[in-house]
């Protein structure tokens, strides 16, 4: 059972993948204001509309080998970096929920709002990771979706936040971590460091991690990931800019996935 629903909530995330993947297509048109894609997904080059088995996540991309099927363009690593991506994540996530466990509905809310993060987020690094940009109405979003979290779940363990004041400073420092380094980079580089939707990022982060040692490891990720994927593109062209988005949001989700084997490591 645990298997089958693993696999399962890696199949719906490869589909959100493809979906958000055409949303942030479609939005990033939309601002631009160069064309409309239409109600249907097209290939951006010929302008050939997709039919169905054409937008079968992962398999459509590896049977066409990456290229339209009627003008043979090469379609780019982006579909499929978000199917996989969205895929892994929402597998990854899946490992903690632990069936044996008697959730109360708080904790059961808690859970589905994490997953809508999840979604949201992986917008954002779709979205960053392409264009560049952060769009604020998504970090709004993913902001209220990371308190909702981490209420139901607070509530879920401790019902009438008993724990409240232990709680507050461990979040907070989480906090002051991810979005306040951010934050610091931002204003003394006046935004050529990073950008300004990285430290509203940290902070979401920062406050569903809730723990400042968590943060710490996120930040460490993050920059490691950064650096050796990132590390080839910048020798070919110094100029490259480096989005820090998608690599913060990857490194939250490998460290919310193994945060209890961390904290053993810890301790």
């Amino acid at each position: 059972m645990r298997i089958a629903f693993l696999i399962l909530l890696f199949i719906v995330g490869t589909c959100f993948g493809s979906f958000l993947c055409c949303q942030a297509r479609r939005l990033r048109l939309k601002e631009t204001k160069k064309k409309s894609l239409g109600s249907r997904s097209v290939c951006l080059s010929c302008g050939y509309k997709l039919r169905w088995y054409d937008n079968i996540p992962i398999l459509s991309w590896v049977f066409l080998r990456g290229k339209c099927r009627k003008c043979h363009k090469k379609i780019g690593l982006t579909e499929i970096l978000s199917e996989l991506g969205v895929g892994l994540a929402f597998f990854s996530i899946g490992t903690t929920i632990d069936f044996t466990a008697n959730y109360s509905l708080f904790s059961i809310l808690s859970i589905i709002f994490l997953f809508l993060l999840v979604l949201t987020l992986s917008f954002l690094a779709i979205y960053d990771g392409t264009y560049g940009e952060l769009p604020s109405l998504f970090l709004i979003i993913s902001l209220i979706l990371a308190v909702l979290t981490v209420v139901f779940n607070e509530w879920g363990i401790n019902p009438g936040f008993d724990n409240l004041p232990e709680r507050i400073f461990p979040i907070l420092s989480s906090v002051a971590i991810l979005g306040g380094l951010y934050l610091v980079l931002y204003l003394i580089s006046k935004g050529k460091w990073v950008g300004d939707g990285d430290w509203i990022l940290g902070v979401i982060i920062g406050i569903v991690l809730g723990e400042p040692w968590l943060a710490l490891i996120t930040l460490f990720l993050a920059n490691i990931l950064a650096c050796l994927i990132m590390l080839p593109y910048v020798k070919k062209s110094r100029n490259k800019k480096i989005y820090f988005g998608p690599f913060l949001i990857i490194a939250f989700i490998i460290t919310l996935t193994f945060a209890n084997f961390f904290q053993s490591m810890i301790k």
